[in-house]
């Protein structure tokens, strides 16, 4: 290889060199999975070890999505090449992000800020290790991620004047879609979001409207019922960049999605014909009432029930962290209907039917109360612990006619909410990282800008070489879905990754605006409080590596 230099010699040797790269993170990963396997599965009689050994199962669910990261990285870049976008710019994203994670995977990846997991956690000895990292690793971990390298890149995205960069590639609908999405944030959300935030109030209804205008509301519904057509790749770029101006508005499209997502799975004709044109014009909000209290992500032994009486069922329970439950017309109601039945057997699927709310008089309907839930961030819907008590659902919402279907029904939409969920996160961390990097631009301190102290600068670099990983690796997830193809190992993946990203970019862009970044004033203080919840909702960060683990382990458990 030769000596370090700014840039590799010609985009070829990059693309070669990375690819050399991933070759040896397979067989590092292929090492360790079969470490992890004899450790925490092939002695597993009683089903406990794969609990108990979680550090070595958790850990390998990590370098598994690191693994892949670094692969669509290196998908990007040969893409770039090939369509002849692969600039200075986008060449340091991709050595910087290689350089990182490469020296990650080596020397610890960080599950958590005071996690961090090391290869010798999942069994491998360091001559094993050494084994692995051909000369490409070494050269990456060595001029990958530079100092030089990061103060270059932000001074390229000054000049770029834009904040986004790795974004590029898209075919032109998409394309399209990026730039009306993000001309409808900059006029009508940005501006407002702090405010709403501040006062925890409700996106307006006019905001709602101007949504569904654009379609946001109907893109993967099929032309026969009042939507685009579109694929999941789509719902990434718009969750994105309506993420970007508000995760409240972003995530108005996540209920219509899910809400859509299991009635055309799953639905009857009747159903189908009742509620996806709505859906898809936004004159039907839907919400998702599926958690419980003291229940949280084992689904399987929710307790709420639906009781057949006559023509209707009488729902009796409690749910919790409901979405939006006020101003929505329909519930997509996970419910008990036989009794007998402990586990996901008894549970079925409800379209609940109910009016609109509001402050004074949230559910006005018999048989359901509710309380808010106060939150730190992930406002502008509102959050509510509801109570049923003989609240009324016909016979005819039953999703697709029979009873006992409900968590294989939703475990069928997982892979697109966690797709979504992740590309709402890439939007939270862009976000901050336009906030950072105009904050450092801004900023003086001894008589120059802050942008041009290295630990500010290497900050806002990571922020983008990370966000570019991420949000490769959540496009291709939806790609995945998209051709039809079983993506719940790439969506988990994807959701891992880019909602610790969130995290880090929001944290390290309050970081960057100092005392101003405590300020409620100051919109990045909303961001830290948004990006919060991203590592625990659609399935907490323990939660996702766990069954990621499952995944990789038990083949297709």
């Amino acid at each position: 290889m030769a000596t370090a230099t700014l840039t590799l010699r010609t985009e070829e040797t990059l693309i070669d060199c990375a690819r050399s790269a991933v070759a040896g993170l397979d067989a590092l990963l292929a090492d360790a999975t079969r470490k992890v396997r004899e450790r925490a599965v092939a002695r597993d009689v009683a089903g406990q070890l794969l609990d108990r050994e979680q550090r070595a199962t958790h850990g390998l669910a990590w370098l598994a999505t690191y693994v892949e990261a670094a692969r669509q990285l290196i998908a990007y870049a040969d893409r770039a090449s090939r369509d002849g976008y692969l600039g200075e710019l986008e060449q340091h994203l991709v050595l910087i992000g290689l350089g990182e994670y490469l020296a990650q995977i080596v020397g610890g990846i960080p599950m958590s800020q005071g996690e961090i997991v090391r290869l010798a956690d999942l069994g491998l000895s360091p001559a094993e290790t050494a084994a692995r990292i051909n000369p490409d690793i070494e050269y990456l971990i060595a001029h990958g991620n530079t100092a030089e390298r990061r103060a270059k890149l932000v001074e390229l995205m000054h000049s770029n004047h834009s904040a986004t960069v790795g974004a590029c590639g898209l075919d032109e609908t998409l394309e399209s879609i990026r730039a009306e999405m993000r001309k409808f944030c900059d006029s009508e959300v940005i501006n407002h979001a702090q405010q709403w935030h501040l006062t925890n109030s409700y996106i307006p209804l006019s905001v709602i409207e101007q949504m569904s205008n654009l379609g946001v509301f109907g893109l993967t519904i099929p032309e026969d019922f009042g939507g685009m057509g579109l694929g999941k790749e789509s719902m990434c770029v718009v969750s994105e960049e309506l993420s970007r101006g508000y995760i409240g508005v972003g995530s108005l499209g996540t209920r219509s999605e899910i809400a859509a997502e299991l009635i055309l799975a799953n639905g009857t004709e009747a159903q189908k014909e009742k509620w996806l044109p709505g859906i898809a014009s936004g004159k039907t909000l839907p919400t998702a009432a599926f958690t419980e209290p003291n229940i949280g992500s084992d689904l399987a032994s929710i307790k709420t029930r639906a009781v057949r009486k006559g023509d209707v069922y009488k729902v009796y329970g409690n749910k919790t962290w409901i979405t939006h439950p006020v101003r929505a017309d329909l519930m997509t109601l996970l419910v008990r209907t036989n009794p007998d039945e402990s586990g996901h057997r008894g549970l079925s699927m409800l379209l609940a039917e109910k009016p609109r709310g509001d402050d004074g008089d949230p559910f006005p309907v018999l048989g359901m109360t509710g309380t808010e839930i106060e939150v730190l961030g992930y406002r502008g819907m509102k959050e509510y612990e509801i109570a049923f008590d003989g609240f009324e659902v016909k016979v005819e919402g039953l999703l697709g006619g029979a009873e006992g279907l409900g968590f294989k029904q939703l475990m069928q939409t997982f892979e697109s909410a966690r797709i979504q969920t992740a590309a709402r996160a890439i939007g939270v961390a862009q976000a901050a990282m336009e906030q950072a990097l105009a904050y450092a631009q801004s900023r003086m301190q001894f008589g120059e800008p802050i942008a041009a102290f290295p630990r500010v600068a290497d900050k806002i670099a990571m922020m983008a070489a990370e966000i570019m990983m991420a949000r490769q690796l959540t496009y291709y997830a939806a790609r995945e879905k998209d051709s039809g193809r079983r993506c719940d190992l790439e969506a988990g993946m994807a959701k891992l990754l880019a909602a610790r990203v969130a995290w880090a970019a929001a944290d390290n862009a309050v970081q960057i605006h100092g005392g101003n970044g405590f300020a409620l004033e100051f919109p990045v203080s909303r961001l830290l409080c948004d990006a919060r919840i991203l590592n625990i909702f659609e399935g907490a960060a323990e939660i996702q590596a766990q069954v990621i683990a499952r995944r990789l382990l038990g083949g297709s458990n």
